[in-house]
């Protein structure tokens, strides 16, 4: 799994890179070497609290998990990507679950979690793209029936269609426009339209 993610490009191997990644939050999940040094580990145990993510021991050696990587040796890897990361924590889980079962429960529970806000996000991104939809509106009672008479009664008389009234509209503009500048001399066309 761990070489099925390298060849992904979801493993940042070594010191550096897996603290670089640590510090930017990229990182899911950091896995030392058994055999590695204490210090090493303890920098491990560090970048996974700078970076609020899991560090594990898994019982490998160095050349172990180098050899998985493509390498001839590694102390630590960092799994960039949540499925993964979740994906390793479940199979350590399975070796040993007494040593890695709550860290499975707890990287399940990260997995699940980055899923639903990526389906937000996507929701999101739909929204913004298509326009949200509006629920539709629940159906109307039926009003009595005095009350519909009552409403049949209010009604307005029909009114002319459309091109209709836009027509008489215009008309009736251009007429009040008529009246109201009758009378008016014309304004001079050019630079500053100053009266004298």
């Amino acid at each position: 799994m761990i070489g099925l993610a390298h060849k992904a490009g979801r493993v940042e191997i070594g010191e550096e890179p897996v603290g670089s990644a640590a510090r930017a939050k990229k990182a899911r999940i950091i896995l030392v070497a058994g055999d590695a040094a204490a210090s090493s580990v303890r920098r491990a145990m560090s970048f996974a609290n700078t970076g609020s993510c899991l560090c594990l021991v898994i019982p490998a050696s160095k050349e172990e998990l180098g050899r998985a990587l493509g390498r001839t040796s590694c102390a630590m890897a960092a799994i960039t990507d949540m499925g993964f990361a979740d994906a390793i924590a479940k199979k350590l889980a399975a070796l040993d679950p007494q040593r890695f079962g709550s860290a499975a429960e707890r990287m399940a529970v990260k997995a699940q979690r980055a899923r639903e806000r990526k389906l937000e996000q996507l929701a999101h991104e739909k929204n913004v793209r298509m326009g949200k939809k509006r629920p539709p509106k629940p159906p109307e009672k039926a009003a009595p029936p005095e009350k519909e008479e009552r409403r049949e009664r209010e009604k307005k008389p029909s009114r002319p269609g459309k091109r209709e009234r836009s027509a008489a509209a215009r008309s009736r503009q251009k007429s009040q426009a008529r009246a109201r500048f009758e009378g008016s001399r014309p304004v001079k066309k050019g630079k500053g339209s100053e009266r004298k």
